[in-house]
């Protein structure tokens, strides 16, 4: 069978004629022939007729033959290939064709232009050959600025004859000047020679340090001036074209060199290819970032600076949860945002029916069955593979922990290779310039752009950026449409996080897995200790206690046999160190809260993290001071405490006198506790006490204190007027004005006076 298609003869060329293999070694294209030799060296010479019209001729893979370069294919042009105004003048000089052959420009009667047919081409009373003569006519009187403009100059009564057996796409093309798409027949001045010089610079350069590229020039020079003498100097071609060849081939230099021996490396060791995440979960990525925004603390007022860690999935590129901290994020931080993205999002004051849960499948009565609230619509689910940097954070016990309650992985990114986690990073610009750049105290993405005085321009509180963010998110990000990371199983269609998500449901249902209440206990950090029968716990030297722990079956060792044998285990959050928790052994539901027993009975004090305990205990151990009571420990504590924030500096007495450090160190401190508090499960209220109004619980605390500070001052006030002698009431108006008649006059001074006023008294 003839093949098919176009045969492009050129030297080097091979091909299968009745299942021998041949090989074009000439073209003599003036006398239509060419010459072919076999493997055994045989020659024969044949026409193009032949060649074409053998019955069995299969075209084999090229290779090059001696003294001849192989043959450059391309792909077939299409209109693409051309630009606008290339197209709009192939499309007029199609015109021109079409109105010679039917007499019409758009090429039929039922779509004529007003005034169509003219009278030189009527198909009623003109012949084909008599509209085409006419064409040709009209087209060489036209002025010839305007034929060269549109390219008719050369479009003669021939050129209409060839061009009448085309139509559509075809005859646009035809139309095209073949100039316009003219295959590129690369470097004339790149040859052998300079070619494997150019291949042998590229691999020198590899190892080395970045080079510019007149560097390159010379070292192209000097390859070309050891290896090759006799080649002529002055056709090594100049800098410019080594520029234009080495970014057509190599691509362009503007990676760091140390990131490209890291990717060579990971090539040669088989490491390659990309991840095709194809569902809703499969990849989580987090990741931490300071907010490029200062906020000011709600206790001191103070401009501080936030950590924004968010959570994004990496198929639906929304953002499931997200996190601000002050300062800086924990491992326990990190841990309760792995539970947040498994948990609804409840609907927030201010929120309208257009956020709340939209997604098809899972109705929002169903899920606010299940949860206990409205949900908004932010999509959550339970992670499979989680992929983080190495920050402290992420590689804590606290976070492998949370791995195995939620039954996920995490897989840290590579070293040195910044694609494991560009969707996150890239995340972080977005929201700064769809958000963040529009709020005030911003400080701008360097140094060099920040304001006059950013801390200054701060109003928002944490809560409120908190408050801003979640909003953003539920109502902006997850209902904007995706650019370049539309799903590639929907080319040309518009998708969002959210419209993503629901095709998601509709392809593979949806998994109704929230977590426990128990999850916040289980991912803390663990102790193993034994109960002493009076004072409790000791937890990293503080001791702990609760009113449980004097139970008859807590006072002998626990059953727990292995490596902690005959010990308890009880947890702590390391954000808050006033309480730890302790797990009930007959009903595993059940958790304690053990207090520490340094705090009063009447009260609570400030809130205290690591921080704060381990300066404690190097106070109380650089003293050499021996703890016999923990009353004791609580002086040394208030010490710690009073140095930090002296009661001048209190929410309710703060003055301008400590440093700003100071103040953004207890804003850290009561930050911490207010998150772990907002983590913890709320116990229920007891049915047969009525509700009390809700409150923020730093709120309510800050309230018993100042109640607490007042009630105080006015004691003391008392017993300081007491101690010396009861107080005299003094004397009312009426009894002071009747000791002595109201309209006497008071006696002079001295002796004379007062026998003047005995006499009158007589």
């Amino acid at each position: 069978m003839a093949a098919k298609g176009f045969l492009q003869v050129a030297p080097g060329r091979r091909v299968a004629l009745n299942g021998v293999e041949w090989t074009i070694e000439d073209v003599h294209g003036q006398f239509g022939r060419l010459v072919l030799t076999d493997d055994d060296g045989r020659t024969e010479t044949r026409s193009f007729r032949w060649l074409i019209n053998h019955p069995d001729l299969r075209l084999l893979p090229t290779v090059e033959a001696s003294g001849h370069p192989s043959p450059v294919s391309r792909q077939p042009r299409t209109l693409a290939d051309l630009t606008k105004d290339q197209l709009e003048r192939a499309r007029l000089r199609a015109a021109h064709v079409l109105e010679a052959e039917t007499g019409f420009r758009e090429g039929h009667p039922a779509r004529a232009l007003p005034g169509e047919p003219r009278p030189a081409y009527d198909p009623d009373r003109t012949t084909l050959t008599q509209r085409r003569r006419s064409k040709a006519a009209e087209l060489e009187a036209m002025p010839r600025p305007e034929a060269v403009r549109l390219g008719l100059q050369h479009l003669s009564y021939r050129t209409l004859m060839r061009l009448s057996g085309l139509a559509g796409d075809s005859l646009l093309l035809a139309c095209a000047d073949g100039r316009w798409t003219r295959r590129r027949s690369g470097h004339r001045s790149i040859t052998g020679e300079i070619r494997e010089a150019i291949f042998a610079v590229k691999a020198e350069c590899g190892p080395r340090a970045r080079l510019s590229q007149a560097a390159k020039h010379r070292l192209m020079h000097q390859y070309v001036r050891e290896r090759f003498p006799t080649f002529p100097t002055e056709k090594i071609p100049s800098r410019w074209t080594l520029a234009a060849v080495w970014k057509e081939w190599f691509g362009s230099d503007g990676s760091r060199r140390r990131y490209d021996r890291t990717a060579q490396a990971a090539a040669e060791a088989g490491v390659s290819g990309r991840m095709v995440v194809h569902r809703p979960g499969q990849v989580l990525v987090l990741d931490s970032t300071p907010m490029p925004v200062k906020l000011r603390e709600t206790v001191f007022g103070d401009a501080v600076t936030a950590t924004l860690t968010l959570a994004l999935d990496l198929y639906t590129h929304g953002l499931p949860a997200f996190r601000l901290t002050l300062q800086s994020d924990t491992s326990v931080d990190v841990a309760m945002l792995l539970r947040d993205v498994m948990l609804p999002l409840p609907m927030r004051d201010g929120w309208g029916e257009d956020m709340e849960w939209p997604y098809a499948g899972v109705p929002a009565d169903v899920i606010a069955e299940f949860t206990g609230h409205k949900v908004a619509a932010l999509p959550f689910f339970a992670p499979e593979t989680v992929t983080t940097d190495h920050g402290g954070p992420y590689k804590n016990h606290d976070l492998v922990e949370a791995e195995r309650e939620i039954g996920c992985r995490i897989l840290p990114a590579r070293v040195l290779r910044q694609t494991d986690k560009f969707a996150v990073e890239r995340q972080f610009l977005t929201v700064q310039t769809m958000l963040f750049e529009h709020l005030l105290g911003f400080t701008g993405g360097d140094v060099a752009d920040r304001g006059a005085d950013p801390e200054r321009d701060a109003s928002l509180t944490l809560a409120q950026a908190e408050h801003i963010i979640a909003t953003w998110i539920v109502q902006i990000w997850q209902n904007r449409k995706l650019g370049e990371y539309a799903p590639s199983w929907a080319p040309g269609e518009d998708h969002s996080p959210n419209t993503l998500f629901a095709a998601a449901m509709e392809q593979g249902g949806f998994d109704l897995d929230f977590p426990e209440a128990s999850f916040y206990y289980k991912v803390l950090r663990k102790h193993h200790v034994k109960i002493h029968p009076r004072r409790g716990v000791k937890i990293l030297g503080l001791w702990y206690h609760h009113p449980v722990l004097e139970e008859p079956r807590f006072q002998q060792p626990s059953a727990r046999g292995g490596k902690h044998a005959r010990q308890w285990v009880v947890r702590s959050d390391r954000r808050d160190r006033r309480q730890v928790f302790f797990q009930d052994d007959a009903d595993h539901d059940t958790w304690h809260t053990l207090r520490w027993r340094g705090l009063p009975p009447e009260g609570e004090i400030p809130a205290f993290s690591d921080k704060t305990a381990d300066a404690l205990l190097a106070h109380v151990k650089a003293n050499n001071i021996r703890i016999h009571s923990e009353s004791e420990l609580l002086e040394h504590l208030l010490e710690i405490l009073g140095s930090v924030t002296p009661v001048d500096q209190w929410p309710s007495q703060a003055k301008q006198k400590a440093g700003k450090k100071r103040r953004v160190a207890q804003a850290r401190e009561i930050t911490r506790a207010q998150a772990a508090a907002a983590d913890r499960p709320t116990a229920p209220a007891p049915a047969d006490e009525p509700t009390p109004a809700e409150m923020p619980a730093a709120w309510a605390e800050h309230a018993r204190a100042i109640d607490r500070a007042v009630d105080v001052d006015r004691r003391r006030r008392r017993e300081e007027a007491l101690a010396d002698t009861r107080p005299v009431a003094p004397a009312t108006l009426h009894e002071a004005l009747n000791r002595r008649p109201m309209f006497r006059l008071p006696p002079p001074d001295g002796p004379q006076a007062e026998t003047t006023v005995r006499e009158e008294d007589t």
